[in-house]
């Protein structure tokens, strides 16, 4: 079991290199203001990004405020964004969030964790996509890719998404928190997918467990 400070070298490496490679790396959601970026995030659970454009494109035109949300009808909302799956279970939560959002907050996006927390359907990662890219307040989205590859290169031996989050907290510079989950979201679709990853191509190969290993 590596220590924290070769844990801290290494990962102090990993970002460097990442960095280099995906300098335009940023959230792969697309939006205009701190609303639609929640909105997309909820959606995004248990779906791609990808497929999340396709139906904010839409989505965002014809709902522009928290209050069209707060108001939308259950059944019209759940065939607006039926194809990114758990539609009735997203449909209630951002129709409570954007209640909650009125009710608790004037209508805006918090600009904290513990007042995101409080939000229907919001979890850490969601929050922390909120506060990363909107408020520019660093913190480790543990999605589906920093899950996978923090496991495979060694950075975390967790599965917990929670757990996961503050192993990379401690181990990284705070201000390197959101970018670095970013990076791995770009390297973890170009490079290190979940079936068959490129290690050969792989230009992060040599601190990996996961290549090391083979």
């Amino acid at each position: 079991m590596r220590d924290n400070d070769d844990l801290k070298s290494r990962a102090k490496k990993i970002s460097e290199i990442l960095f280099k490679i995906y300098p335009e790396a940023t959230c792969s959601l697309d939006y205009d203001k701190p609303l639609e970026l929640l909105i997309a995030t909820m959606l995004a659970a248990q779906c791609t990004d990808e497929r999340v454009n396709i139906v904010t494109r839409d989505l965002f035109k014809k709902y522009t405020s928290v209050y069209n949300y707060a108001s939308a009808n259950p059944e019209e909302l759940e065939e607006d964004i039926r194809p990114t799956g758990f539609y009735r279970n997203k449909t209630r939560n951002i129709i409570g969030c954007c209640k909650k959002l009125i009710k608790d907050f004037g209508g805006k996006v918090p600009d904290n964790m513990e007042d995101l927390l409080s939000l229907p359907g919001v979890g850490r990662k969601t929050a922390n996509v909120v506060l990363g890219n909107i408020y520019k307040i660093p913190g480790i989205i543990v999605d589906t890719h920093c899950k996978r590859l923090s496991n495979r290169i060694g950075l975390t031996k967790e599965e917990d998404p929670e757990k996961i989050e503050f192993d990379l907290m401690e181990i990284l510079p705070r201000e390197n928190w959101t970018a670095f989950s970013n990076s791995l979201v770009y390297h973890g679709r170009a490079i290190c997918n979940a079936r068959k990853p490129k290690c050969v191509q792989c230009h992060i190969a040599q601190y990996c467990d996961f290549f090391n290993n083979i």
